[in-house]
């Protein structure tokens, strides 16, 4: 696992001093080296975490004739078999990593190597003799990687701040990602929220050669697999496609951990973990005592279970919250909204302790159906032929609902769904997991604007069916939330996250299986929970799903209402130029005074204000300021 990062200076010298800044700010990726390419042409850099073949494999790694370098983030875990089959091709290896895989795959297959990788990366490769960089990222986008096209030159990183470091680049906000950040309480690729520096969108790869950019899709375009005949026959399909994803994602030449919630997803990896691995398991755990939310009791029965060597954190007020949000604006490069960042925070550290390799259940919810607000899809239908006038009579009565401190509450939940119900049905979908409607913007927001997400909408497929919400949140939602925020707290600690359930096999998979087979009456992630109950506690198995987050409403309300307020003063919100200060302060006043649950949308704008405090990141001017549509980011680099 690495941090990778580039400039090319084609017109203009590098300045001096950026690529050693910039290799320094990467260094909690890869600890343990860091290496440099330097040529007339570009600079590379990158740093190794390691955890494969711990004596060799630093980078920048090197063809033999030196022609062709690579430097590479990520896991390939199917490269055993790459390895088997260029060794029977007369490719020689010097190391036993993955990074000279990746290497001999592209000098003999070339660009279309990377759809034969089996795993999660970001891979940068320069041609010395061709003047040519490619860049290409992992089809799920588990690993991140950012470019930046500007005066003919090309920038690229695995983190944002790589590229703020260049001082050609300015930090000027992208009102068009902030549009959509505002909505969705995350920014979806290929937008950032800096202007100028855009997000290479997972399963794609980029040319790029004297100034000019080509990106186009490495995936190759397949029919629909076919189904499993019944529910025993996917059931049994599932059951041989983890065991052999456990299987490859448990090598590692250092001790490999799991976090464990005591949900089905985790306590399903946990299961396929244990059984391939004979050495005891170690499991780490955020819990909430005394709470309504904490997942101890089943954490510690599945825990128990499995024999597991188990560590707990008990997350509290009482815990350093304000120093861990300072911490998380640095690390996270963009304001992610996602208040699951807080906990995580905290599991990383604790979990960095012990392990440098852990195992996580992400992805589960985006392939088998595991979110609420699939169900909400569903019920929303129906409610939209009830008559307009009376969902909205429905949803002023729930409105005087008592509010309630509780993390995602019932009274919260109603009135969420009835405004939802208000909406079509593709802004409802991003409304259950969002912040701000259009409306709501529009009274706060000095740009609103409604395009920019109606743009990324559009890449909702038609129809009403399961599998159109599922996709669309597997291209932006898990790449752009999920896996954003585990990618930037893990490696914050120098953690590598592996999550099994994207196995590029997995994915397919679930992709062929009928609605039924997710979502069968109240019961989501049906096949997954059918295969586990007799490999499981019953408990778990039963149990409703609890979001990994923390308490936002009731900490705004107490702990961090000194933070929230310092942070979203009138002086702070009016000098950004960006909100209607009376409007912010009505979204406090009616937070703090309980005439509402607000603490999603006040945390969104929080974090928004100290990573834009903390990045130096300005609205422009308004001679300098641009409007970057979807379309434009993809149309300017040869999509």
């Amino acid at each position: 696992m690495c941090g990778i990062l580039g400039y090319s200076h084609i017109a203009k010298p590098l300045p001096e001093g950026v690529l050693s800044s910039a290799l320094e700010a990467l260094v909690h990726r890869g600890p343990d080296h860091q290496g440099t390419f330097c040529s007339e042409l570009i600079s590379l850099g990158a740093t190794r975490l390691r955890i494969l073949d711990l004596d060799g494999g630093d980078q920048p790694l090197f063809s033999a004739d030196r022609d062709v370098v690579v430097i590479f983030n990520g896991e390939i875990f199917n490269y055993p078999e790459l390895r088997a089959q260029l060794e029977a091709e007369g490719f020689g290896f010097e190391t036993r990593c993955d990074t000279e895989v990746v290497l001999n795959a592209f000098l003999r297959w070339g660009g279309s190597c990377f759809s034969r990788l089996r795993g999660m990366f970001a891979i940068a490769i320069w041609v010395r003799s061709e003047g040519r960089l490619i860049l290409a990222r992992d089809r799920m986008g588990i690993k991140p990687l950012y470019y930046c096209l500007q005066d003919g030159e090309v920038y690229f990183g695995s983190e944002l701040k790589c590229i703020l470091l260049h001082p050609a680049v300015r930090r000027h906000l992208c009102l068009s990602g902030l549009n959509c950040f505002l909505s969705l309480n995350y920014v979806p690729g290929p937008f950032t929220l800096v202007e100028g520096i855009v997000k290479l969108m997972p399963g794609h790869y980029l040319e790029w050669h004297n100034g000019n950019c080509d990106v186009r899709s490495y995936v190759p375009a397949l029919g629909a697999a076919k189904a499993p005949s019944s529910i025993d026959a996917a059931c049994d399909e599932l059951d041989g496609l983890l065991t052999q994803a456990l299987k490859d994602q448990l090598v590692s030449d250092l001790p490999v951990g799991i976090w464990l919630s005591g949900g089905l997803d985790s306590s399903a990896i946990l299961h396929y973990a244990a059984h391939a691995n004979r050495r005891p398991l170690q499991t780490y755990s955020i819990t909430f005592r005394g709470r309504s939310f904490d997942e101890s009791k089943y954490i510690r029965e599945v825990s128990s279970y499995f024999g597991t060597q188990h560590s707990e954190f008990d997350l509290s007020a009482e815990a350093d919250l304000v120093g861990a949000i300072e911490r998380i604006a640095y690390y996270s490069d963009e304001p992610g909204a996602d208040a699951g960042a807080l906990p995580l925070w905290f599991l990383a550290q604790m979990t960095s302790k012990n392990v440098t390799v852990v195992l996580t259940g992400e992805g589960s919810d985006e392939l088998f159906g595991g979110y609420l607000t699939y169900q909400a899809d569903r019920y929303s239908a129906m409610a939209r032929k009830i008559p307009h006038r009376l969902r909205k009579a429905a949803l002023a009565f729930a409105l005087h609902l008592r509010v309630s401190d509780e993390k995602i509450s019932f009274e919260y939940k109603v009135k969420r769904f009835l405004q939802g119900s208000l909406l079509s049905s593709e802004l409802a979908h991003v409304f259950w997991n969002g912040t701000f409607s259009e409306a709501e913007k529009q009274r706060l927001f000095l740009f609103a604007d409604p395009g920019p997400l109606a743009a990324v909408l559009e890449g909702m497929a038609d129809g009403c069916g399961l599998q159109r919400y599922l996709d669309f949140d597997q291209r932006y939602y898990l790449p752009d939330d999920i896996l954003y925020k585990v990618d930037r707290i893990s490696m914050a600690h120098s953690l590598e996250v592996r999550p099994p359930f994207l196995d590029e096999r997995i994915v397919k998979f679930a992709a062929s299986l009928p609605e039924r087979f997710k979502l069968r009456g109240s019961e989501s992630k049906y096949v997954l929970r059918r295969l586990m109950r007799d490999k499981l506690p019953g408990a778990v198995l039963r149990r409703p799903k609890i979001g990994f987050d923390v308490p936002i409403h009731e900490w705004l309300r107490g702990v961090l209402r000194p933070l929230l307020l310092d942070t979203l003063s009138q002086e702070a919100v009016s000098a950004t130029g960006l909100f209607y200060w009376p409007a912010v302060k009505q979204q406090i006043s009616a937070h703090l005074e309980r005439r509402a649950n607000l603490g999603y949308h006040l945390w969104g704008l929080m974090v928004l204000l100290i990573w834009m405090k903390r990045w130096k990141i300005v609205l422009a001017s308004e001679e300098g300021r641009t409007t970057t549509t979807i379309v434009e980011v993809l149309d300017g680099a040869g999509s």
